[in-house]
């Protein structure tokens, strides 16, 4: 409990060690004992009792509260409390009031951070103050102001509305099914002139012999795009067709690779396409490959491209060149149609994931046309959830079911559709090394890859590659293959 301030209002000198000599002089009116509490020591210490053997008692309501218990010393220099405020809080003794300072700052303009008025601030209500007569504070006119408000005339500022929350999907939606966002190994070549490449490609193939380390050199480090202009200007210099003058010079895995390099990607895909299904047999892995790993445009671009080349309609092909749930996958994406939408809808992602539970493991047979549904109509982002849900729900992953449920070809669509979907690099990566694991290499399988995807993903195929595989891309293709048709694979992927 606080001691009340000695009479005449002035506040206490700086205190010199306790107690001081003497005692502390007994303050007016006097603290009633506590009961039990022990006798004034002897020698003057203390308080001495006072006349009558007992103090008075208390008051009626009690004594006022002191706040702040016993005051420190204060600064030099400083404020103190207003004239009128509380007692006990003027300067100490020789030194002067506490006013404002010498040197003052000019006051700012109204509001918050105003400088005090002359005489200080009016003592604030709450905590501090001595209670009105009766006890107990009573609520301020009006009621209490919430805390933290603006002064009086001031207004209120609204409260301010939390941010929307985002989709907890929201990182699974980075990228559109028809983004491929990769880095590739093949650019275009700075300060580009096509009648000088024409110039070098028409002296590497005139006279006796080829020079193919030429063409390699300008071939490889050309963009598909700048091969056109290429092919252009060729024709219009020398009244030749650049690629008949190729096939005429070169032979084999080489001649493959270098025409494919000369062909536009879109028209390269349209005749792998109809190779694939042309005479007797086809063959399906083409099909799978280069229909379900495509983008909606590109998917586009190469139905219109195969009716311009061949006048035919690519999609009556695939269907009298396969059968059953397979030739449904492949109509399927013959229209270049899936959601392209990066929005996630998680309650369908759920209730999709559940119906492919239903369709599958949870069924005895197979409902193949709900997984056709399902995996040819939603957008990546959204099968990613879906897939995620799906586990979550059969404690399967979602390829190990289709090896479980589905076989053949139309196993491989689905597969195909669903690597692509988590990892196309990926999907790729492990396309090449089967097409050079073992016995033999499948040159078209690894021409195809190595060319299409040289200017659009090659550098995450090749990172992909290493880390399954634990080797790199270009020294397994230096394995697998040798001479001009080594060094024109090596120029397209990279030494490493």
């Amino acid at each position: 409990m606080a001691y009340p301030p000695p009479p005449g209002g002035g506040g206490y000198p700086p205190q010199q060690g306790y107690p001081p000599p003497g005692g502390y002089p007994p303050p007016p009116g006097g603290y009633p004992p506590a009961p039990g509490g022990y006798p004034a020591p002897p020698g003057g210490g203390g308080y001495p009792p006072p006349p009558g053997g007992s103090y008075p008692a208390a008051p009626p309501g009690g004594y006022p509260p002191y706040s702040g218990g016993y005051p420190s010393q204060p600064p030099q220099q400083n404020y103190g409390a207003p004239p009128g405020g509380y007692p006990g809080y003027g300067p100490p003794p020789g030194q002067p009031g506490y006013g404002a300072p010498p040197t003052g700052y000019a006051p700012p303009p109204a509001g918050y951070g105003q400088q005090p008025p002359p005489g200080g601030y009016a003592p604030p209500g709450g905590y501090g103050q001595p209670p009105p007569p009766g006890g107990g504070y009573g609520p301020p006119p009006g009621g209490y102001a919430p805390q933290g408000g603006p002064p009086p005339g001031q207004q209120q500022p609204p409260p301010t509305q939390p941010p929307a929350a985002q989709p907890p999907t929201a990182q699974m939606a980075a990228m559109s099914v028809n983004e491929e966002k990769g880095t590739p190994t093949v650019r275009p070549a700075p300060n580009f002139d096509s009648e000088k490449d024409a110039e070098v490609l028409r002296k590497a193939m005139k006279g006796m012999g080829t020079d193919e380390k030429a063409i390699i050199n300008v071939l490889v480090s050309r963009s598909n795009e700048q091969r056109q202009e290429i092919k252009k200007k060729f024709k219009l210099m020398y009244g030749k067709d650049l690629i008949k003058e190729l096939k005429s010079e070169l032979s084999g895995n080489f001649e493959d690779c270098v025409i494919a390099l000369m062909e536009s990607r879109v028209k390269y895909d349209v005749k792998c396409l109809r190779a694939a299904m042309k005479g007797l047999g086809t063959d399906e892995s083409v099909l799978i490959e280069i229909l379900c790993t495509r983008t909606n445009k590109e998917i586009n671009d190469i139905v219109q491209e195969y009716k311009k080349e061949y006048g035919r309609n690519l999609e009556k092909d695939v269907v009298s060149e396969t059968s059953g749930h397979f030739k449904r996958l492949l109509v399927s994406m013959c229209q270049g149609a899936r959601e392209e939408t990066a929005t996630v809808d998680m309650a369908r992602a759920t209730r999709e994931a559940n119906e492919l539970y239903q369709a599958g493991e949870k069924k005895w047979g197979t409902d193949e046309s709900k997984f056709n549904q399902i995996l040819a109509l939603r957008s990546f982002p959204q099968l990613r959830a879906t897939f995620q849900e799906y586990t979550k729900i059969s404690q399967r992953d979602i390829l190990n079911s289709i090896d479980r449920e589905m076989s053949g070809d139309l196993k491989e669509g689905f597969k195909t559709v669903v690597m692509c979907v988590r990892n196309r690099p990926g999907y790729f990566a492990e396309k090449l090394y089967k097409s050079m694991k073992g016995a033999g290499t499948d040159d078209s399988t690894l021409i195809r890859i190595v060319v299409t995807r040289s200017e659009i993903d090659m550098v995450e195929i090749k990172r992909e590659f290493l880390n399954k595989y634990h080797k790199t891309l270009s020294k397994m293709i230096e394995g697998d293959t040798s001479g001009d048709y080594k060094q024109v694979l090596i120029g397209i992927v990279g030494p490493n």
